[in-house]
């Protein structure tokens, strides 16, 4: 979905258009799940897992944890690789780490 910019240090379009501003939403409402956020989040920090890795990391099965990746992976936000008879899963679109990165930075703070 958002591809080819990296995350780090990138300025904030001035003019943004209604279809930016609808596909950031997409982006935006995909991840308001605090279990893909979860994805994200071990994902930025083990570079990438396999779904019985994120399945024990998130305590989840994994029919939920596959579900989630799936939803993700078409949107573009991970990206997934086959390594023998097991699918690994990294971060296909980094800027949802800004997002993260962004919460991390407000966390306690009062809205």
């Amino acid at each position: 979905m958002f591809t080819g910019v990296k995350a780090k240090n990138q300025p904030c379009p001035q003019d943004l258009s209604i279809a930016d501003l609808a596909r950031m939403a997409k982006v935006l409402k995909l991840l308001a799940h605090p279990y893909r956020l979860k994805i994200v989040d071990v994902l930025e920090s083990e570079d990438s897992a396999p779904v019985h890795g994120l399945m024990d990391r998130l305590d989840l099965p994994q029919a939920a944890v596959s579900g989630h990746l799936k939803k993700m992976l078409r949107a573009g936000l991970v990206a997934a690789e086959r390594r023998g008879k097991e699918v690994w899963y990294s971060l296909g679109d980094r800027r949802s780490l800004t997002i993260l990165n962004c919460m991390r930075a407000k966390k306690g703070a009062r809205p």
